[in-house]
């Protein structure tokens, strides 16, 4: 299934989103103000708020947030959580940038959804020289409850073509990849920060968790239904809950005053 088909699903059910979908590590806030050096009032440009999950904590601190979501549905959960966000809705590929330039454009766990041959070059655009591009990303690695993660896997094998045969794998296996944004010769250095953490789930929220997930949308009712019995029988006989372990990876670049000189 396409790009453009899965990124849409999101939004079939805003509200379920945004009960179940995390929120960001609180120290990732701290290192993004450290990197933007405290400016009284960073202006901040957000690829893909979904319902507000990495936009609350920005507001909260006084930052002044533009966010352009795809989704008519997430950005009316967006706007109704947070009255005083600024949310456009749009593609971010045909969105028109505005005069404006920003001193973050931040992507939360969205950066992926939008056209490769777009993203860097717009995102850049977006910015003030010097400004920071930070791209957000969450991954599930190994640690929780994790013989139930592997158990899991027959269920994938049964009902999906999308089975992970090992499980979850280190934290430290997650690759730190700056390639593209190295390749386009708009920004400096990148560099990564990396945040761990743990959530436990009783069967029902889990099973919310995967109806949030685009994969599992798009599965047929009956490979769904079955998958989720599946999911719900080995939880259940394994103490009614899971413990899930994230790596939350934030990849940070400032904007170069000029792009770099060919070679």
């Amino acid at each position: 299934m396409s790009r453009e088909t899965l990124r849409q699903t999101f939004g079939e059910d805003a509200e379920l989103y945004d009960r179940v979908r995390p929120t960001y590590p609180p120290r990732l806030y701290d290192d993004l103000a450290a990197l933007l050096g405290n400016p009284r009032r960073p202006r901040v440009l957000e690829i893909g708020c979904g319902t507000g999950q990495a936009t609350k904590p920005m507001l909260k601190r006084g930052w002044s947030v533009k966010a352009v979501e795809l989704s008519p549905e997430l950005s009316r959960v967006a706007r109704g959580n947070l009255p005083e966000l600024e949310v456009i809705t749009a593609p971010f590929e045909s969105w028109p940038l505005p005069a404006e330039k920003f001193d973050l454009v931040l992507s939360a766990t969205a950066f992926h959804w939008i056209d490769p041959a777009v993203r860097v070059p717009k995102a850049a655009d977006a910015l003030r020289p010097g400004g920071v591009l930070a791209i957000i990303s969450t991954h599930h690695v190994a640690g929780g409850s994790e013989q139930l993660w592997i158990d899991l896997q027959e269920c994938y094998r049964r009902f999906t073509d999308d089975a992970d045969e090992d499980g979850p794998q280190p934290a430290d296996t997650v690759p730190k990849d700056s390639g593209e944004l190295d390749a386009s010769g708009r920004f400096g250095p990148a560099v990564f920060h990396r945040y761990e953490w743990e959530r436990t789930y009783s069967t029902a929220e889990y099973l919310d968790l995967l109806s949030s997930y685009s994969g599992h949308r798009a599965l047929t009712s009956a490979r769904r239904d079955g998958l989720y019995e599946c999911v719900s029988a080995l939880i259940n006989a394994a103490g009614g809950s899971v413990t899930k372990r994230h790596l939350t990876q934030l990849l940070v670049a400032n904007r170069l005053n000029q792009p770099l000189a060919s070679s």
